[in-house]
């Protein structure tokens, strides 16, 4: 597991180093990025639609929150009828992108790291950590997700559903039921 996580950042160094060579990075370069963070991308690399879709994900988590760019990619990446099943969020990509803009603009260091993504048919399941989404502090644990899109033929979203959970800290485990929870295992969320 140590080798993997050690060639997984050695490649993701390279793509960085071969992105940072232009001011846009193509989305092709930009989902290979989020690919080599990614703990695990399981996705039947025969099902040309799934990989499609896989990469068009992650290309709209680094567009969007990651480098700040939330109308464009909101734009390119989801339908203007997208339905947002996040009861904080309009329906539709102009929601979205506005959502994140305000987020990026309150908190500039707000980024998301994706851990896990699955591809099946016309779903996208992907467990990311959002971090600094809420606050600047820089020890920020984050907010763990579990997003799943739905995707059209073109390979847009067209709709979303999430899962959303303070990630705790050594002190507490679970602040969303309260102060001082202590850890039951030694399992982290990722």
């Amino acid at each position: 597991m140590r080798f993997n996580t050690t060639l997984r950042r050695a490649l993701c160094t390279v793509v960085l180093a071969i992105g940072a060579g232009s001011l846009t990075s193509p989305p092709a370069v930009q989902a290979q990025l989020a690919k080599a963070t990614a703990d695990i991308v399981l996705v039947n690399a025969r099902d040309h639609h799934a990989v499609r879709n896989v990469n068009n994900v992650l290309t709209l988590y680094q567009m969007m929150i990651n480098e700040n760019k939330a109308a464009e990619g909101t734009a390119k990446f989801l339908i203007p009828g997208y339905v947002q099943h996040n009861p904080l969020i309009a329906d539709g990509s102009a929601a979205l992108g506005k959502y994140f803009a305000g987020v990026k603009a309150a908190h500039p260091s707000a980024h998301v790291v994706v851990h896990r993504i699955i591809a099946v048919g016309d779903y996208v399941f992907a467990h990311v950590n959002f971090v600094n989404l809420l606050n600047d502090d820089p020890n920020d644990t984050g907010i763990a997700g579990v997003d799943i899109y739905k995707m059209n033929s073109q390979g847009k979203a067209i709709e979303h559903w999430d899962a959303l959970e303070l990630v705790g800290d050594p002190k507490n485990s679970a602040p969303w039921v309260g102060p001082n929870i202590p850890r039951a295992n030694p399992n982290g969320m990722f």
